[in-house]
């Protein structure tokens, strides 16, 4: 999905979460929990709104179901790694990353001359997250 510049894109974006896991549960029989899609339109809000606000330009988000989980990817034109603050329940805002991070079995991001491209998966199920590598 190609991310349009203003903050409807957002919304349209957790849409999308939301339509392509329920597609894949119904389509594809791919076990997918409410909680798993809930995550998935959090983790979607949180990076498509870091992309928006950090990044001009461009930006592309893409789902996909890779193993037990659904992988989200955001890229957008700015190759510089984002930043996870430490914990302080006193700061207001800057809590996005940290959230995801929390959430997520695995969160990654990759760097290229022309922007970068931030990874999270997160389980379709309610199992037990797996450690992280």
């Amino acid at each position: 999905m190609e991310l349009s510049g203003d903050t409807s894109c957002i919304a349209a974006a957790r849409r999308l979460a939301a339509e392509f896991l329920t597609w894949a549960g119904t389509e594809q029989q791919v076990a997918v929990s409410a909680h798993a899609l809930g995550l998935t339109q959090l983790v979607v809000s949180e990076l498509v709104t870091n992309a928006r606000r950090h990044a001009p330009g461009p930006a592309l988000m893409e789902l996909r179901i890779a193993d037990s989980t659904v992988e989200v990817t955001v890229q957008d034109s700015v190759p510089v790694r984002p930043t996870i603050h430490a914990s302080d329940p006193q700061r207001i805002g800057r809590h996005g990353l940290e959230i995801v991070a929390a959430v997520v079995e695995d969160f990654y991001v990759e760097l290229a001359p022309t922007g970068k491209r931030v990874t999270a998966h997160i389980a379709l199920t309610d199992t037990p997250p797996r450690p992280r590598s």
